[in-house]
């Protein structure tokens, strides 16, 4: 039977943050027929220029998110840090079908950490501190290395700190304090790390995309491979794990969990609700990418089944890289670029990504090592 309560184009769908996410959330939706409106600080940002509108606020700006709320059928975002009064507002107007938790949760490592361990998932052991004094009586008991991060805020490796030898201790205790409110997690010395990138639609059906596995470089993702070297032990506990996180916190849309595998054990690490970086390769390896399937969910669509199309291996381009893609672009006919159109180029600043194929994962990869001998 058909949704009648389906949002359909040409209605129009509004995003918070105008990213690359949010771009590339628009672009799709845009194949189908949506009209785009947009929130964000920067004019002209990666989003606004694929949109039918922007609203230049800052994403707590109560009059542009009532405005957003206002001009738009429903609304989703692009990334979990979004105020949680502006989120309610919008929820309480029956316009923000993922909902406040996902949010609330996501934004709180110690809340999602929580929310994992008594799911009864498997996570590091973790530990909260608030000040300099906490953090020493926590790490006389914690075994080294371990990381500390912040609670809130921080990303690509931004807001966090290994402790790896006792010298260390001094600059845990120099960030608690800097900080405040800290976690320290037992470091897991990981085989190798995995995401699980899935869609829930509003009628609780679930769809996942192939386990990608990943590699990072400056603790930014630096390449997804897919499908990931995992046993089938491996994959199964993983899919379980996200499975069982989907229910309980009543995901609608694109997810996202970053795992730890160790032997044919996980840890789940991290999660994002909305798209994420390491899905990036759906574009082009598979039938239905994570923003049309993210689309799809939360205008109340029937998810699509997903069939993986070939072996992909995905990589970020960073700023220091923008030349040589250039460079190499007139000549390459391997590779599936895509530049997100920020205007300012910083070395570690992500400004797009690229993904090759291949008949066999090995093909992919001897097109990404020709690629990278190229430039």
């Amino acid at each position: 039977m058909p949704n009648n309560n389906a949002i359909l184009p040409p209605k129009t769908i509004g995003i918070i943050g105008g990213g690359q996410l949010g771009r590339m959330m628009a672009i799709a939706a845009k194949d189908m027929g949506y009209h785009i409106a947009v929130l964000d600080p920067t004019p002209d940002c990666p989003t606004a220029q694929v949109a039918d509108e922007q609203i230049t606020a800052a994403y707590d700006d109560m009059d542009g998110i009532q405005k957003l709320t206002a001009i738009s059928d429903i609304v989703t975002y692009e990334f979990e840090n979004v105020d949680l009064d502006a989120a309610a507002f919008i929820a309480g107007k029956g316009k923000l079908p993922q909902g406040a938790y996902a949010l609330e949760i996501t934004q709180n490592r110690e809340k999602e950490k929580t929310v994992m361990r008594n799911a009864g998932l498997p996570v590091p052991e973790f530990s909260i501190v608030q000040d300099s004094e906490s953090c020493s009586r926590i790490l006389e008991n914690m075994p080294l290395p371990a990381v500390m991060k912040t609670v809130s805020g921080g990303y690509d490796g931004k807001g966090q700190l290994k402790i790896t030898i006792e010298d260390d201790i001094t600059k845990a205790r120099e960030f608690a304090e800097q900080h405040s409110t800290c976690i320290i997690e037992q470091w897991i010395p990981f085989d190798r790390e995995i995401s699980v990138v899935f869609t829930r639609g509003k009628s609780g059906d679930i769809i996942f995309f192939p386990i990608a596995e990943n590699e990072h470089s400056d603790h930014i993702l630096y390449k997804t491979t897919v499908p990931a070297a995992i046993s089938d032990t491996v994959h199964q506990k993983a899919l379980e794990a996200a499975w069982i996180l989907a229910e309980k916190m009543n995901i609608t849309g694109t997810f996202a969990i970053e795992m730890f595998v160790k032997g044919d054990d996980i840890f789940l690490n991290e999660m994002a609700p909305r798209p994420h970086n390491s899905g990036h390769y759906t574009i082009e390896a598979c039938n239905v990418s994570q923003f049309q399937q993210h689309i799809r969910a939360i205008c109340g669509l029937p998810l699509m089944p997903v069939r993986f199309m070939r072996p992909a291996v995905m990589v970020n381009i960073l700023g220091n890289d923008m030349e040589a893609v250039l460079n190499v672009m007139p000549a390459m006919q391997d590779g599936f670029i895509h530049l997100y159109g920020k205007e300012r180029i910083k070395p570690k600043r992500k400004m797009g990504h690229m993904t090759f194929l291949g008949d066999s994962l090995d093909q992919a990869k001897q097109r990404l090592a020709a690629y990278e001998e190229d430039k």
